[in-house]
Formats: structure tokens, sequence, C-alpha cells
């Protein structure tokens, strides 16, 4: 397997950490800047292969404990939907971001600090700083928490993510104690937004698409046609029902649901501030 690589971005401020499917950036403030983000390859460099080689577990609703840490936070992140079909990978991302952070944290003199897992963020404010995040809206969007709010965690999935999707959101974003957890509730979100039985939405097996899907032979959303303004409420009405569920089990402080240009948003979502289209 090929070894982990470390750049930076060419803003020549933030380091890119890069090993087969995990794409991440990082970046720290304080006075233990430069250390903090030593520790950050340092844990990076053996993510992958932890991963790797308890995929048969992470791959499977449920099983024995997991050994390594990233492993235990996916699991952890998704006991709250025992109920409903979940597996460990639907936090992935997540869990991998709040691994690097965690190894961030672990030394003296951060004051502030971040891992963005290709669009799932970890990270660590403290007194008198805040985090500015994109939120997939249209027209864009961006959240700003500040240190006061208990978010530590953010998370998109939907049918245009890198991942397979049960639904047919464009997007979901969540905000939650912490990555993994808000991967794991961004994901089952984007699942209910949905319109089961529709004759414009094509699905297919996802392990028709990849094999080693931990979906199986789950019908996943490959293709959606023309929505009729009511199917667009109506979709996203299903899916800010299972977020309103979900967040009645402090599994999540907020999300905010997007299909077609239209949004609905759940719980708390702090400080949000939409573009101007057209002073973009």
């Amino acid at each position: 397997m090929q070894r982990a690589q470390v750049n930076w971005l060419p803003d020549g401020k933030r380091m890119h950490l890069h090993h087969g499917p995990i794409d991440m950036i990082v970046d720290a403030s304080g006075p233990g800047r430069d250390a903090a983000l030593l520790r950050a390859v340092r844990r990076f460099d053996t993510l992958l292969e932890e991963l790797v080689a308890e995929l048969p577990r992470l791959r499977s609703p449920s099983g024995p404990p997991p050994v390594a840490g990233t492993a235990r936070r996916m699991t952890r992140a998704i006991e709250g939907f025992a109920l409903d079909f979940i597996t460990p990978m639907a936090a992935v991302a997540g869990a991998g971001a709040d691994t690097v952070l965690h190894a961030m944290l672990s030394g003296p003199g951060v004051t502030k600090a971040y891992v963005n897992n290709g669009g799932d963020v970890a990270f660590y404010l403290t007194s008198g700083h805040m985090m500015r995040a994109a939120i997939a809206t249209r027209p864009e969007g961006q959240i700003t928490i500040e240190y006061r709010e208990p978010v530590r965690g953010i998370a998109t999935s939907g049918r245009s993510g890198r991942s397979h999707s049960l639904g047919i959101a464009d997007a979901v974003t969540v905000l939650a104690r912490n990555a993994a957890a808000a991967d794991a509730a961004a994901t089952m979100i984007a699942n209910a937004v949905d319109l089961p039985g529709h004759p414009g939405i094509i699905r297919e097996p996802a392990n028709d698409i990849a094999p080693d899907s931990d979906l199986g032979a789950r019908l996943v959303t490959t293709h959606v046609g023309h929505l009729t303004d009511t199917e667009v409420d109506a979709a996203l009405d299903a899916g800010s029902r299972y977020a309103n569920k979900i967040k009645s089990r402090s599994l999540i402080y907020g999300a905010l649901l997007c299909l077609r240009g239209c949004t609905q948003a759940v719980g708390h979502l702090p400080h949000i501030q939409m573009k101007d289209p057209l002073n973009a």
C-alpha cells in the first residue's frame, strides 16, 4: 500500500494529508501549532491501515467490538440508530477527522484546530475563537460556530456526495457533538429525504455499483427526474421528521436539508449566512 503523503496547500498555511481514499485538510493555531501538526501527521500515517484491518466488522451492522480507536469511534457513532439499518461505515469520514484532531490536542498550546476530511469537519475552539464552514445550499451558504456553542462536528451527506444514498437529498448538513456523530446522522437523514415508489427516481442495488458496499443489495439512488414543488416539500418533510426524531434523542443539535434549491432547517443552526448569487 502506498504510504501517506503530506503537503502544504498553495496558501502555505494549511496542511494536506492524503492516503488512498482519504484527503484531509488540517490546521491549528496557538504556540503549540507546529507540534500539533506533527502529531497529526504521525497519527494519520497509520489511519488507513487500521481501518482496512477491520473492514469486515465495519461493513457489518453488528459484531464484536472493534480494536482500533477510529473503528471504536465509528461504532459508538451509530449506537443511537440501532433500530435502523446502519453500519459503522456511515461514520468513517467523521471518525477519521475526530481521531486526527484528538492527536493534535494531546499536547499543549493549541487555541484552535480543525480537521476537514472530505467535508466532514472535527474542530476545537477556545474562548474568543470561532469556526466558519461552508454549507451545501443553493445559493451557497456559510455557518459560523462560536466557542460557546456545543457543536464540535459538522458533516454533509446526500446523493451528490462520495457515498451512495438511499434517499434523494441533494445535501444534508448536520451539527453534532463530534464529527463521527454528525457523519452518521447526516447519512441517515439524507436517506430519509425520499419519495418511495416515485417513477422518476431510478435506483440500483448498491453491490451492483460497488461489489464491496456495506449496503449490500439495498437500492441506492442513481437518478432523480422531475419533481413538483409539492413532491420536493414532501421529501424534505420526511427527512425533517426523521431529523427531529433523532434530535429528540440528543444525537444532533441541528440539520439543514436541501433538495432542488429548497431547504428545511431542524434544530439549532447558529449564524447561517447565505451568499447573494448576484454578488457572488
